[in-house]
Parts: structure tokens; C-alpha cells; sequence
């Protein structure tokens, strides 16, 4: 195992627009390199390089990463071999692989064999369905084709309490099967399979090896669909459902459906529908976005049109608001009363299918048609109630065109001018125009700090230090950037952004530090201004934490007796109330 701080040390030293241009021919545009993309088939250059933060992002395809993943996709290298000859490049020995610890050893093994134990599983699965008739007739009637059926790998669980002991040797006592999520151990100590009557899907991570399960009943009965639980290879919050599958159809269409249901996905792909995912039994998460932005501009979440539908699309849009962009397109669709993407396309066929996609509602619609209709917008009371709960959903929305759009939209339904909308949402004021040349106006203003720290810290690592932070972790985004300010302050500020990408990847922080990024806001920004951007937005994170301690302080203070109060904490509700227009006598 190659150690962290080589790979870091690494990343620091190369020049990724050198390692780009040995196989791909780059034009330098503004701050930054272009060219088409080597990894789909384009006409136009949408593949970026920044030689500041030393990542590479393709606009088209969502293919992204650093000198070491650009090698590893466009050379078919595995991970060793690329750091090998990237460390060869410059000058560098890529140092004996450290002894794995006691712990380490386990893990590894842990997970091989549970890997092996899923693999067994899947085949004793296909092989089953084979033999039942009941289970293909099933498959028929919905219209799959053994084609599809292989391609997803479906199989099906007898009934029965133990047919895995057919398998497994060691079935009464063997850990891995517990593990893995394939039995159940009673209170009585009896042990029996978890997946009996169902129709199986695999579910695959991104190398193709099985790490669950989602059993669908053949007839009536609940669950209707039942998933592995959580185990060392299987988390339900970071996985989807048929991505491994869809690769190739959803760079192709340049589009990826995400729908609820296995059988959703694989009937859609069984219609020619191929970019099609579903989430595993639990909500849309950041992660389960990030990995859907990675793989298409144009994201579409599908639900049922009725109120859990709707309530489930309301949770996949506050997991999106912040990472959301301007070059991407997140929009929901809302199927007729008693439809799910499945019966739609065997009765309509692709062609109407598709066409119901385009009409999906994009995200900002959404949101804002939404919040307007939980109040009554004929009033001022509910107006201003819509104001209040539109603000911090819009406030966490990173995409400077959008989030000034949506602003302007907010204000314009509750019936502000725009003056009056500056206090209150961010939409900056009419200026005149100045008599003389003014300074490069911040591009901080609409922006939540903690996003914009973070895009600063990618650029200048070396900036925390010039102005510390106190970071109130109080959303996933700010525990990102409490965690890079942590890793900094530990002295690793001279690291590149690609190398704080790289040690955080496989982390929760890791959607957030990507998406900043791919931004490109600070590009031709002096040091001088970036200090200073980042001072700015540093302030502000300061005084959102002290307005929000007031706030929980206030709300303490206001279930008290006004007699009871201290003086020092009587002055402070008098300060409160002063505040906000009021005082006490």
C-alpha cells in the first residue's frame, strides 16, 4: 500500500497540463487549457484543465479528477501502475509498500471474503431461476427478455427456509453469511434466509462485483421489496442501482433517470430506455447526487405523483441544493395517478416515455411552485412566510447565475421591488454607473460563505493561514470545510487542490470539494484579491455564527420570565429586541 503522504507529495509536484498534453493536444483559454474530450465523442472543446488547483473537468461527459485518474482512465492503468510511472516522470521512487497492520490485513480479507460470498450467492440465484417456472413466467409477464434478464444478472430465491445451505458448507455457523446480510439468526439461535420467494437483483458497485441485494415478491405480500442490509461492502446512501449498467447509455443520451424501483430500471432498459438508476430503499442523498452529476449534465428524478411521491422528490431537491450548477440541469417528474415508469413504458413505449421526460419540472420551478403553495400567496402573511422559508433553501445554492435567478423569481411572487428584495434575499441593488473605474466587483456577494471558502482553500491553501477560521459545522458543507481547514492547520497548506481532493475522495466531504472545484469564479483573480475575497467571506461566516448563537440564545431567554432574567442576560434581550426595531422599557 502506497502511503498517503507519497501520493499527496506527488500530486504537488506534477504539472498536470504537462501529463494531459503527453496524449491530448491543449489550447490554453483564459486561466486555464482546453480540448476536446478524450473520453467521448465531441466537436466542440469542453474538456477543461486548471493548472492552478491541477484538476481536469469535462463540461460534457462529467469526467473529472486528477493527473493520476486522467492517467489511469485514458491509459487503462490500474492505480500502482499510474502513480509508477507518474512518480518515474518526475524524478521520484515510489517508496516499499508499508506493512499492512494487523487491522489493515483483516479488513482486507473481511471484505474479499465477503465479496466472494455475495459472488456464490448470485449464482446460486441465477441458477434457481432457471428452474422456476413460476419465477420466469413472472419475469415474461412483465415483459423482460432472458437477454435483459442476464445482462442484469436477475435471478430468483426459492421458497424455503435454508436453501443457501445447499451452497455454503459451513451455512449453521459461518460469519460471512451473517455478514454479508444473506441469513438472519433468530432470538432462538435458529438461522434462516433472509430472501426467500423474490425475484433477485444484484446490485454492483463500480467494478462490477455484487455487494447486495433488492428481492421483489412474486405476488401480493410486504415488503415488495426487500434490500441487503448495511454491511462492510453495502451502504444504501451511496449506492444506486443499476449505474454499473448504465454507464455507457447514460454518456451516451448525456441524461440519467433516477427512478424507485428495481424492476423500474430494468424494464426501462428492456424498452431502450438504458440510462436509467433507482436508489436502494432509502432517499436521494448528496452522495447519490454527486455520483449522478459526475455522470450526466441533465439529471431527472422520477416519482409518483402522489404525496409520498412528492415528499420523497421535496427531500432529493434539499440534498441537491448544494450541488447544484450552472452548466448542469437537475429537473423531477411527476407520473400520472396509478403509474410507475415500468407499466408507462410498456403501454406507451419509448418515444412517449421520452417525450413525458422533456416535460419534467427543472428544479427551480419546483422548488419555488412548492414553497408557494404550502401558504396562501394572496396575503401578505403568506408572502412573507414564503420569504422566510425560501431563504435558506436559497441561500445554499452555489450556482451564481441560478441562485441570482431564483432570488429575482422569489422577490418577484411575493411582490418586492428590487431594492426592497436586496435586504432580504441578496438580490444586489441598481447602482449608478461610476465616474471613474471601479475595482473587479466581488464575486462573493450571492454566494453562501462556506462555499466560497472552500473554492478559496482549493485555489491558495496558504490563505487559511493568513486568516484562521471558525467554522460552525452546522450543514454536511461545513463539515467539509471544517475538515480541509483540520487537515491545513496540521501543516499541509503547500498541498495542490488535487492532492486535498485526492485525500479526502473517499469521504462524505468529498461531493462538496469537488464541486467547488469545477468552479472557475476565482480564475485571473490577483493574491491580493483573493485574501481579500477570503477575509470577506471568513467575516461573514463569523457573523452568521454569532447571529445564529444570539438567536438560540434569544429563543432560551424568551421561554424565561422576564423577572427571572439576569441583568447581564436581561441586557441582552434588550439588545435583541432593539435589533429587530423594538425596545424595552
Amino acid at each position: 500500500m502506497i502511503p498517503q503522504s507519497f501520493i499527496q507529495d506527488l500530486l504537488s509536484r506534477l504539472d498536470i497540463v504537462s501529463v494531459v498534453e503527453r496524449y491530448v493536444p491543449l489550447r490554453r483559454a483564459g486561466a486555464n487549457y482546453v480540448a476536446c474530450c478524450p473520453f467521448h465523442n465531441e466537436k466542440t472543446p469542453s474538456f477543461s484543465v486548471s493548472p492552478v488547483k491541477q484538476f481536469y473537468h469535462c463540461f460534457g461527459c462529467g469526467a473529472h479528477g486528477t493527473a493520476i485518474s486522467f492517467v489511469m482512465e485514458y491509459q487503462g492503468m490500474g492505480f500502482v501502475e499510474a502513480v509508477k510511472e507518474l512518480a518515474q516522470s518526475v524524478g521520484m521512487t515510489v517508496p516499499e509498500e508499508r506493512q499492512e497492520t494487523g487491522r489493515e490485513r483483516e479488513r482486507k480479507a473481511q471484505v474479499e471474503s465477503l465479496t466472494e460470498v455475495m459472488q456464490r450467492a448470485a449464482r446460486f440465484y441465477r441458477e434457481a431461476l432457471k428452474h422456476s417456472e413460476v419465477a420466469i413466467d413472472y419475469l415474461k409477464q412483465r415483459g423482460l427478455t432472458g437477454e435483459i434478464a442476464a445482462r442484469f444478472g436477475v435471478g430468483y430465491a426459492p421458497e424455503g427456509w435454508q436453501n443457501l445451505e445447499s451452497v455454503f458448507d459451513d451455512y449453521p455457523s459461518s460469519k460471512n453469511l451473517a455478514e454479508a446480510g444473506l441469513v438472519i439468526d433468530n432470538e432462538k439461535g435458529r438461522r434462516y434466509d433472509r430472501f426467500r420467494d423474490r425475484i433477485m437483483f444484484p446490485i454492483l458497485d463500480q467494478k462490477g462485483a455484487v455487494i447486495g441485494f433488492g428481492g421483489r415478491v412474486l405476488a401480493q405480500g410486504e415488503p415488495k421489496y426487500l434490500n441487503s442490509p448495511e454491511t462492510p461492502l453495502f451502504e444504501k446512501g451511496r449506492e444506486l442501482y443499476g449505474l454499473f449498467q448504465a454507464r455507457q447509455a447514460i454518456r451516451a443520451a448525456g441524461r440519467v433517470l433516477v427512478v424507485e424501483g428495481y424492476m423500474d430500471v430494468v424494464a426501462l432498459a428492456q424498452h431502450g430506455v438504458g440510462y436509467a438508476v433507482a436508489t436502494l430503499g432509502t432517499a436521494t442523498t448528496p452522495v447519490h447526487v454527486q455520483k449522478l452529476l459526475r455522470q450526466a449534465d441533465d439529471v431527472v428524478f422520477c416519482f409518483d405523483g402522489d404525496a409520498a411521491g412528492r415528499k420523497a422528490a421535496w427531500r432529493a431537491l434539499e440534498n441537491s441544493l448544494e450541488l447544484v450548477a450552472d452548466d448542469k440541469r437537475l429537473s423531477f417528474l411527476f407520473l400520472p395517478q396509478d403509474e410507475d415508469p415500468d407499466s408507462y413504458i410498456r403501454r406507451q413505449g419509448k418515444e412517449a416515455f421520452e417525450a413525458l421526460l422533456n416535460e419534467a419540472v427543472p428544479l427551480s420551478e419546483f422548488l419555488l411552485r412548492e414553497l408557494a403553495g404550502r401558504v396562501d400567496m394572496r396575503t401578505e402573511e403568506g408572502r412573507a412566510h414564503f420569504l422566510q422559508t425560501a431563504k435558506p433553501l436559497l441561500g445554499k445554492i452555489p450556482a451564481p447565475a441560478l441562485g441570482m435567478l431564483l432570488r429575482k423569481r422569489a422577490a418577484e411572487m411575493a411582490g418586492l421591488e428590487r431594492d426592497e428584495a436586496g435586504s432580504l434575499l441578496g438580490v444586489p441593488r441598481r447602482k449608478a454607473a461610476p465616474s471613474q473605474p471601479a475595482r473587479r466587483p466581488s464575486r462573493a456577494a450571492p454566494q453562501p460563505p462556506v462555499r466560497l471558502l472552500l473554492e478559496l482553500l482549493l485555489v491558495r491553501p496558504g490563505l487559511l493561514r493568513q486568516c484562521p477560521l471558525d467554522v460552525p459545522v452546522e450543514s454536511a458543507a461545513a463539515a467539509a470545510l471544517a475538515a480541509v481547514a483540520a487537515f491545513l492547520n496540521e501543516g499541509a497548506e503547500g498541498l495542490s487542490a488535487a492532492a486535498l481532493l485526492y485525500r479526502f475522495a473517499d469521504t462524505p466531504h468529498a461531493p462538496y470539494l469537488e464541486a467547488a472545484a469545477r468552479s472557475s469564479r476565482w480564475d485571473g483573480f490577483s493574491e491580493e484579491e483573493l485574501a481579500q475575497e477570503f477575509s470577506g467571506a471568513a467575516e461573514k461566516l463569523r457573523q452568521e455564527k454569532v447571529a445564529g448563537e444570539r438567536s438560540r440564545t434569544l429563543e432560551k431567554l424568551q421561554q424565561k420570565n422576564l423577572r427571572d432574567l439576569t441583568p447581564e442576560e436581561r441586557e441582552l434581550y434588550r439588545q435583541s429586541l432593539m435589533l429587530g426595531g423594538s425596545a424595552v422599557q
